[in-house]
């Protein structure tokens, strides 16, 4: 074991954790970098011989160590799904059965209210909402002016409005 580095780290803790702290924005992950910090120096062997500045070589380690921990924690934090993305994911996509039946009671409305509808307001509508024709195409194919198609949906659209209030 490397007795002078180890020395040092002990004398070394505080500045090394402040330092730690500023660099990668968490006091628990400066914490958790000394502690593997500690672990190596205390794996080593003998301390090598290169060393000129024990300080900053205890920086340097502490740092990749850290830097090693925060990138380590970045790709984790990356693959996990938040819980509110795995709820959206396996809810069901489905209607209630309320909806359902509030929807199945507004379309009998919506087909009584088309059924009660003179002849050639209720095929404008159609033509408009379901086949997408254009008011030109509508006047064309029912033989009257634009303008007469035009007032054939506002009375289907008003009908069919005031049958779906009424429910």
């Amino acid at each position: 074991m490397s007795s002078d580095l180890m020395l040092a780290y002990m004398h070394q803790w505080r500045t090394l954790r402040g330092h730690l702290s500023r660099r990668t924005g968490s006091r628990d992950l400066a914490e958790e970098a000394l502690q593997e910090t500690w672990l190596r120096l205390a794996t080593m062997a003998e301390q090598p011989a290169t060393i000129q500045d024990k300080h900053a070589y205890l920086l340097r380690l502490a740092g990749n160590i850290a830097i090693d921990l925060l990138r380590r924690e970045q790709r984790h934090a990356t693959r996990c799904l938040s819980d509110e993305s795995v709820l959206r994911e396996i809810a069901d996509q489905t209607p209630s059965p309320e909806a359902y039946a509030l929807h199945r009671d507004e379309l009998r409305v919506l087909v009584r209210a088309l059924m009660e509808l003179p002849a050639k307001p209720r095929t404008a509508l159609l033509l408009n909402r379901c086949e997408g024709l254009s008011h030109s195409e509508i006047a064309t194919h029912l033989g009257v002016s634009q303008s007469m198609v035009a007032k054939y949906l506002a009375q289907a659209l008003r009908h069919c409005r005031d049958c779906l209030r009424a429910l």
